[in-house]
């Protein structure tokens, strides 16, 4: 089905062959690199200064961005910037502040020459795909599934303030990654589709790091059997391998995608090079490819749906334990209680957004669900399209007709079930969703109150052989079913030009920002001192934390415009102490400042010997360990709203994504590992301390010697700060990085 050579290889006649010699120079000759070379500004061939071809965000993040861009001297917007409106527009929570924040963006894109599209148009993804796209382009989005490499452009979804950098001329500086070949053959089964294939890979590299902040390039004849929506739905998944882009061979059938969507002048076929160099290879025979699912708590806990039918109570069993384990207990996810007669029953089903909600995938479900119906039971069936122009292509073909019929409801392009704004299930229900992810608490449940259910990710195809069954799990390959006949595509931009306001290259600089109560600046953030002292605030000994448990998403997404009020959710649906000892740790830092440090700091201050010189030098900071934080979304907030409680830095063994640690430097806080295998037995209020750090920084340093204070005494730690570029190191010296622009301008 799928397999790993962890060995390179070259592209030769159109197939991979061993590398029989390291010939890393050929990378140049991969797509990836072609592309990424035409927006590479570095002379380094190790390092790559990138500027991208246009941004775009959702109202999530385009606030809190515009705020930073602003207060650093924004005066327009120099490539196109599309800010949608997708993931705010129901959320209820707060009243007028999810529309305020709407109008303060239209106001912007007036000002700055932006691009606004309005709640419910159309999701950030497939706004971009229809908009955006083209062959040899580069998208840089602030959210993690930017991915539009099956159209030829590649997309990177990353923190906020890479999207500041380049509204201020800036660059994207990452160093120059290794690119791995997925070379697909074969053709999937009937009822097989593209979040199988998506499940499968993520099952197969997720874990093992095989792919982490690498790209993926996609080639081989499979490519050929699969339609544009099926290549677009794996696509968009290849953000839960942990990989930084993707790119795919480019043939005719992209051609007809970007004509019918009115670019044709953008289409330009594109294959690896003879001799293109790849430095590890992934092989999926989309023939072997079954119906997967993909249990709590991650898109890689993968399983063919038939295994899980043969051996359910042994997984789920398993599936429970990590649930337990990953809340301590406090909260049970019961799942074998679902199994009746040896079957899995389901709650709900939901095929949403930018990875299910596409046309192909709707209108499979509609021919597995044509004459037949959902049942009047506990089970449900939503479905949210991806945008206006599919929903309108939906209703003229009939298929909306069809699934409203058999029970479905159609929502809003919308896309909060993936993070928990729309359609939460039960307490200890189970979803199963053809959406983007599965993390704890994503869904929407708040285990603090008592709450938790679960979420499986499948393919809109055995959703609805699911749904067929009235919740029954059932693979679509079970189930007899008349795929749909091809239809003529279209697409009515007409809807897009009659409502979408477009104002790149044509900024009304005298428009006024509409500000809404919500709306507030950030705090001020302090530079860097001589010496840091760390309170350790939040301890995690989980094997992953994701951006989810840092910063909640469902209904606190309502406060991403308000940087104290959003920042009082931090870890708060997995360490709640933590915002009450980070409103300590200030306490304490504001006694120090004021000459006369509380008495449990100044126990510490004696133990390290701090003298009237190295005491005037010092501050204290927040800082919280995990063993690899940052996995899944992009949003700069999961670093933010630490540094506004006063957090100084993160200490792991490796962060789970490149993203995650780039928004922890672009927000000053220090981005600390250490040696995996190092004991790490300290609790929250303890205390590190970290002297001539300043220095440090300045001299790139890879090694901090620190001290950890306990209870018991002081014992040496070695802490690392693995290679930062010169900006890098700048902007935590600043403080964060607006305090660096802010320098550059006087």
């Amino acid at each position: 089905m799928i397999s790993l050579h962890n060995t390179p290889v070259l592209w030769q006649n159109g197939k991979p062959i061993p590398a029989s010699a390291d010939r890393a120079a050929s990378r140049e000759k991969t797509i990836a690199y072609r592309i990424l070379r035409a927006h590479d500004k570095s002379r380094d061939p190790g390092q790559m200064q990138i500027t991208f071809d246009s941004l775009i965000s959702h109202d999530i993040t385009y606030v809190g961005i515009l705020q930073t861009a602003i207060a650093s001297g924004l005066e327009r917007f120099p490539v196109p910037y599309i800010m949608t409106n997708c993931h705010n527009s129901l959320c209820a929570v707060g009243g007028t502040i999810n529309e305020d924040d709407h109008i303060f963006g239209l106001s912007a894109a007036k000002k700055f020459g932006g691009i606004y599209v309005p709640a419910n148009q159309a999701v950030i993804h497939q706004y971009a795909r229809e908009e955006m796209s083209g062959c040899g382009r580069m998208i840089l989005g602030s959210d993690s599934h930017t991915r539009y490499g099956a159209l030829g452009t590649m997309g990177i979804g990353e923190g906020g303030p890479e999207i500041v950098k380049q509204l201020l001329e800036g660059t994207y500086d990452i160093k120059s990654p290794e690119v791995v070949l997925v070379y697909l053959t074969g053709t999937p089964q009937k009822g097989v589709g593209p979040h199988d294939v998506a499940i499968a890979l993520c099952g197969a590299v997720y874990k093992n790091g095989f792919v982490q902040n690498k790209v993926l390039e996609f080639a081989g004849p499979g490519i050929a059997n699969l339609p544009m929506d099926y290549r677009i739905g794996i696509d968009v998944m290849t953000t839960e391998t942990a990989c930084l882009s993707s790119i795919w061979e480019i043939d005719e059938q992209v051609e007809e995608y970007l004509t019918l969507h009115g670019r044709p002048k953008t289409y330009r076929k594109l294959s690896p090079e003879e001799g293109a160099y790849y430095d590890s290879m992934i092989e999926i025979d989309l023939s072997a490819i079954e119906p997967m699912i993909a249990l709590p708590f991650h898109p890689s806990e993968a399983y063919t749906i038939r295994r899980l039918q043969e051996n359910a109570g042994d997984i789920l069993r398993s599936c429970e334990l990590r649930a337990q384990e990953q809340f301590g207990g406090k909260v049970s996810l019961n799942l074998t209680r679902k199994l009746k007669d040896g079957k899995l029953t389901v709650d709900q089903g939901i095929i949403a957004g930018c990875a299910g909600g596409m046309y192909d995938n709707i209108a499979e479900a509609a021919a597995i669900l044509t004459g037949h119906d959902i049942g009047d039971g506990y089970f449900s069936l939503s479905i949210y399209p991806p945008s206006t122009p599919v929903d309108l292509e939906l209703t003229q073909n009939g298929i909306r007709q069809s699934l409203l019929e058999a029970g479905a409801l159609f929502k809003p392009c919308f896309c909060g079930p993936c993070f928990g704004a729309g359609d939460v299930p039960g307490n200890s229900a189970l979803s199963i969703r053809h959406t983007t992810r599965n993390f704890p608490n994503r869904e929407g449940s708040k285990p603090s109150d008592g709450q938790l259910s679960g979420v499986a990710l499948m393919d809109a195809r055995s959703i609805a052989a699911t749904a067929r069954n009235h919740g029954v799990l059932t693979a679509a390959t079970e189930v007899d079913y008349t795929s749909p006949s091809k239809a003529r595509r279209t697409f009515s931009r007409e809807i897009y030009a009659r409502r979408v306001y477009f104002g790149f290259g044509n900024p009304v600089t005298e428009t006024e920002l509409r500000f809404g109560p919500n709306i507030t600046p950030w705090p001020d953030i302090p530079a860097l001192p001589q010496h840091l002292l760390l309170r350790l605030d939040a301890v995690i000994h989980d094997p992953v934390t994701t951006t989810d448990e840092l910063i909640p998403s469902g209904e606190t997404s309502s406060y991403r415009s308000n940087p104290m009020k959003l920042a009082s959710f931090t870890l708060s649906r997995r360490v709640p102490d933590y915002v009450g000892r980070t409103a300590e740790t200030r306490d304490l830092e504001a006694s120090r400042k004021q000459g006369a440090p509380a008495p449990e700091l100044h126990n510490v201050l004696q133990k390290i010997g701090a003298g009237p010189e190295i005491f005037s030098q010092l501050s204290l900071a927040s800082a919280i360990f995990a063993r690899k934080p940052g996995d899944g979304s992009a949003r700069e907030q999961a670093a933010s709203c630490q540094r506004v409680l006063g957090g100084g830095a993160n200490i792991c063994y490796e962060y789970a994504t490149k993203r995650y640690r780039s928004n922890c430097i672009n927000w000053g806080m220090m981005p600390f590992t250490i040696d995996d295998g190092t004991a790490f037995d300290y609790e929250a209020g303890d205390y590190l301390w970290v002297p001539n750090i300043k220095a440090a920084v300045e001299a790139g340093a890879d090694i901090v010697p620190a001290q950890v204070i306990t209870q018991s005494g002081m014992s040496p730690i070695t802490l690392h700060l693995p290679p930062l570029t010169r900006d890098e190191r700048e902007i935590l010296l600043a403080g964060c990085l607006m305090n660096w622009y802010a320098a550059q301008k006087k």
